[in-house]
């Protein structure tokens, strides 16, 4: 096999793709003493509006509002806030990203919903879950047999309460439709 010369123009076009990708990361890192961004997050030092103190709000890029927004300690002179630093940064991101998986892990818990019901042939697994939708909310009630084969499936309202007694009745209604 032969080797062949890679064209100068091809050396220096790779050198320049590792150059920007280097440039476009060092442009996304800020760290300055009121603003940090880093790793998906910008932390921002501004006037705690409530009173004559500091805050500091956590921004995960692409969303509109902060995900934490916190009391902020005054720096040695007791007019100034303290600089961030990374220490602080790595912090309010692990407190930031704990606030949004709790937020994440109940919003599952409000639109989703399960009960076990044992008939006289097997257990079946009914659950609801509800999709907010602005325009049309509605649920959709599913059950599932032992092995996770689905047995049947039906929208319901938004605001169908699902216990085992619902779910009950709706298994031995042959799985119609709830009224």
């Amino acid at each position: 096999m032969t080797d062949l010369p890679i064209p100068s123009a091809d050396i220096n076009d790779a050198l320049d793709l590792d150059l920007d990708a280097d440039q476009d990361a060092a442009e996304t890192t800020t760290q300055e003493p009121r603003l940090w961004r880093d790793v998906g997050w910008t932390a921002r030092v501004i006037k705690n509006v409530d009173d004559e103190g500091w805050a500091v709000e956590m921004i995960k890029d692409g969303e509109p509002e902060p995900a934490l927004v916190g009391p902020w300690t005054m720096g040695r002179d007791k007019k100034n806030p303290k600089p961030l630093d990374t220490n602080a940064f790595n912090t309010l991101v692990k407190t930031a990203s704990e606030v949004l998986r709790r937020h994440e892990q109940q919003l599952h818990a409000m639109l989703h919903k399960e009960v076990l019901v044992a008939t006289a042939s097997a257990a079946i697994n009914v659950t609801l879950d509800i999709i907010p939708d602005d325009d049309f909310p509605y649920a959709l009630l599913t059950a599932h047999d032992e092995d996770g084969v689905q047995l049947a499936q039906v929208q319901v309202r938004s605001n169908f309460t699902l216990t085992k007694t619902s779910a009950s009745a709706w298994i031995e209604g042959d799985f119609r439709k709830p009224a």
